[in-house]
């Protein structure tokens, strides 16, 4: 039982391994799983991460029979435990410009919908679904999903997930918007990392930049967008990478990105 953080190059795999509780998050997962996204986010050597859980479940939210207990006082709250865990570790309030994708494998509802809505690229098994059920037990889906989902998709199907609280399947959810494809559970990890490697062959500053100018993008007037996006376009331009990807090409062979 654990967040398990493997490194494998420049890609990283965060694999929720919780089977027994369908990979539902008590305090101490919660803030196992914040600590893992501050490590892929400070490791200079990290580029893109694959984010997947174990079983049948990619991630059911917080564990109501262990997280709200833990929450009121009724159980002891595991040391390093603070309220904004829960927050950081599907919300990312902290900026990630680096990419990731998930692989979801299984039942994808409640915070872990709200987790997925961080990543960039989702790949789900034909088994997946995907639901924010908050509104059906009086509650409110406060890990992001009312501000991304509307960004993210057309307004009428994040009006759909956001306000039916019904579950939606894995094709219903590619139709939506919601995630990029649907592969056979076989092909799940191979082809969320399939994505990852692609993504890694690719300089990573320039990557970071230009997922960090779509991400600050949508807060901006356009204008300051464009400014914005005119910024780190000059600090990608002024970086080795830049000199490296055109000399590669000339002398016909892969480049050697540093990530300066």
């Amino acid at each position: 039982m654990s967040i398990d953080y493997r490194r494998d190059g420049h890609i990283v795999t965060i694999t929720i391994n919780r089977p027994q509780s369908r990979n539902s998050l008590d305090m101490a997962h919660f803030h196992a799983l914040k600590q893992a996204w501050v490590k892929f986010k400070d490791d200079r050597s990290s580029w893109v991460a694959v984010i997947t859980g174990v079983g049948d479940a990619f991630c059911t939210g917080a564990d109501l029979k262990q997280f709200i207990p833990e929450l009121t006082g009724d159980l002891t709250k595991p040391p390093g435990w603070n309220r904004e865990d829960a927050i950081h570790a599907v919300l990312h309030r902290f900026p990630i410009y680096k990419p990731i994708v998930a692989a979801v494998n299984g039942l994808c509802v409640a915070g872990g919908l709200e987790l997925l809505g961080s990543t960039d690229i989702r790949v789900a098994t034909p088994d997946a679904r995907f639901a924010l059920m908050e509104p059906k037990r009086g509650l409110f889906a406060g890990g992001g999903s009312t501000v991304r989902l509307p960004r993210q998709m057309p307004w009428p199907h994040a009006m759909e997930l956001l306000l039916t609280g019904d579950m939606v399947s894995a094709d219903r959810a590619m139709a939506m918007g919601l995630i990029n494809t649907v592969v056979p559970r076989e092909d799940l990890v191979e082809t969320a990392y399939d994505y990852a490697q692609r993504i890694a062959a690719n300089a990573p500053l320039a990557i970071a930049a230009t997922k960090q100018s779509a991400l600050e993008g949508l807060g901006f007037p356009l204008e300051e967008a464009y400014e914005n996006e005119s910024r780190l376009c000059d600090m990608v331009f002024a970086s080795d990478d830049a000199k490296e990807g055109p000399l590669a090409f000339s002398e016909k062979r892969a480049a050697a990105w540093t990530g300066r």
